[in-house]
């Protein structure tokens, strides 16, 4: 049985708009990938304990509110925590590109800003699952 990607397509905090993330989560069906969406206003520990019961390879995270230098590292926090060191982590929304490096600093494999064509999208999140759980997938 060939295996794809599984993905988990989460909206962070307080943040009410998820038409992107929806457009995201079909774009990466249309790739081929397994793709579980977790609804609005996700907490830190609720997207990790999906990844974990999902057994998750990418983990992306849309966020909209301004607030991903808080709360994206508490979803690092915990990925570490419960040791999800090969599943990956891919931010997408209104982020500043002065924040990006930090993002990619404290564990963020990649991160995609307004205008990022849905086909990059799914070939960079294939990169990272390609990476982090160390298999070849094929589109």
């Amino acid at each position: 049985m060939e295996k794809r990607i599984k993905v988990i397509v989460a909206k962070l905090g307080l943040d009410g708009h998820d038409r992107g993330a929806k457009v995201i989560a079909r774009a990466l069906k249309d790739a081929g990938m397994e793709v579980v969406y977790t609804g609005l206003r996700q907490t830190p520990e609720q997207i990790v304990k999906t990844a974990i019961q999902e057994d998750a390879d990418v983990v992306g995270i849309s966020i909209l509110s301004g607030a991903h230098l808080e709360l994206i590292p508490k979803v690092v926090e915990i990925m570490r925590k419960n040791n999800l060191n090969d599943v990956g982590l891919v931010v997408g929304g209104v982020i500043p590109p002065e924040d990006i490096p930090k993002l990619k600093s404290i564990g963020v494999d990649d991160v995609f800003l307004p205008g990022s064509s849905l086909k990059e999208v799914a070939e960079k999140v294939r990169q990272v699952a390609e990476k982090k759980r160390g298999i070849k997938i094929e589109p």
